[in-house]
């Protein structure tokens, strides 16, 4: 599809202050760190699900799967309502489902109730208090040439969930039990439901006129969609997406089970984990850093890059707390990169206003492989006894994804807006 480019200037974005802009930052990355940590401990549980309570990995596996599907159909939505109404409303919400989800998954005695809670409840209330919802208000609250590394810093910042609720499940469960744990990270998610005020500061200053908008505030969003869905280049960085959440969900949900198949000591996977989220702190601050100096696009190209590298090395190699160590030191630095990277791409393109609608479409995509990755993972492993199948298709799909960013067009375009009408002819 031919794009018609803008020729007219944007309107200026009178900055925000520095102080605002930190606060905004912080809140952003709390409330993402809960989030993503928790949801990152799912795996620890599907060992002591699967012994204590009796249930099938390949049950197990789908409910966490489920809430990654769950996650990525109402992030469009999510993110839609955060754009209209503010993100207070939509963050309060999806911390009580989220914790209601938790605390159900805490006491259920069967199947159905875990589908239920880790699936269903837990998806709904991730989609509210993530990507779609944190990153537009940050994008919106930093000035373009710094937008790419503030939404870095957030994605960074949010990464210490994982490095702190890893080790704090792990350590909770093996002495409380696995509803204990539940209803500790239930009790967080409570914690961080007032923060979604923070992140309307923006939208308040607007009102007051201290700032404006990047983006006609009476651009119809279903006419922004319909070009979107039109550009090649969304199209191209969507399925891209796809492979993000495929690489990641197989990992985080399997790791700790794989090494343990490898022999090797109980814990190394929770402490892989940890690395991962730790190391992430860096690499999502780097990558908001190079997208914004280099182009985008490229740069997540590299990254799927490396990422395969890395996946079919580590497969690859014999097994050793030092290659495990490695391994999760280099992911975790492409972890949640393609965050920054791909909600800075999307506002480059398309601008601000929309910004959680969609990249909560794109995001759509990464969810339906991080469904994939999840369930496939305990499917495969029912099935042959293996996961080998599953690391060649990690690898796979990287270099596949590497493929469709590099010839993306990244070229900002008109959005359509609705004209008022003409005055009537005297």
């Amino acid at each position: 599809m031919s794009t018609t480019h803008t020729g007219q200037p944007t309107p200026a974005v009178a900055p925000a202050t520095t102080v605002t802009t930190t606060i905004v930052i912080v809140a952003a990355a709390l409330i993402l760190s809960a989030a993503m940590g928790i949801r990152q401990t799912f795996g620890l549980f599907i060992g002591p699900f699967s012994f204590d309570r009796g249930l099938p990995v390949t049950l197990i596996a789908f409910a966490i799967a489920l809430h990654n599907l769950v996650w990525g159909f109402a992030q469009p939505f999510a993110g839609a309502a955060a754009d209209r109404y503010g993100s207070a409303p939509v963050v309060g919400f999806g911390a009580s489902t989220f914790a209601a989800g938790l605390a159900l998954s805490a006491v259920a005695p069967s199947g159905a109730l875990l589908v239920i809670g880790m699936g269903l409840l837990v998806g709904i209330g991730v989609s509210c208090t993530t990507f779609s919802v944190v990153l537009p208000a940050v994008g919106r609250m930093a000035s373009p040439e710094k937008r790419s590394v503030a939404m870095g810093l957030v994605s960074a910042g949010g990464s210490a969930g994982q490095v702190l609720m890893v080790p704090l499940v792990q350590g909770i469960r093996l002495h409380a039990g696995i509803a204990t744990s539940l209803f500790v990270l239930a009790f967080v998610m409570l914690l961080i439901a007032p923060l979604g005020i923070v992140l309307d500061r923006r939208a308040r200053m607007h009102a007051a006129g201290q700032v404006r908008f990047d983006d006609a505030p009476a651009t119809p969003l279903r006419e922004v969609l319909s070009q979107a869905t039109r550009h090649r280049g969304y199209r191209l960085l969507t399925l891209g997406f796809f492979t993000c959440g495929f690489q990641l969900a197989f990992i985080a949900t399997h790791l700790p089970a794989y090494l343990t198949l490898c022999h090797m000591p109980i814990g190394l996977g929770a402490t892989a984990l940890a690395l991962i989220g730790l190391f992430n702190m860096a690499g999502s601050w780097a990558c908001g850093w190079l997208g914004g100096r280099f182009r985008q696009h490229h740069v997540l190209g590299w990254l799927y890059l490396i990422r395969s590298a890395t996946i079919a090395t580590f497969f690859a190699l014999p097994k050793s707390a030092v290659s495990v160590v490695i391994f999760a030191a280099v992911m975790g630095l492409t972890w949640l990169g393609t965050v920054p990277l791909t909600s800075g791409l999307v506002a480059k393109v398309f601008g601000t206003r929309h910004l959680g609608s969609l990249f909560g479409v794109c995001f759509l995509s990464h969810q339906i492989g991080s469904f994939l990755g999840a369930w496939l993972g305990g499917l495969v492993f029912d099935l042959t006894g293996s996961y080998s199948l599953i690391w060649v298709a990690t690898v796979a799909a990287g270099l596949l994804a590497a493929l469709l960013h590099f010839p993306i067009d990244d070229t900002a375009v008109t959005t359509p807006a609705r004209h008022a009408p003409r005055p009537a002819q005297a």
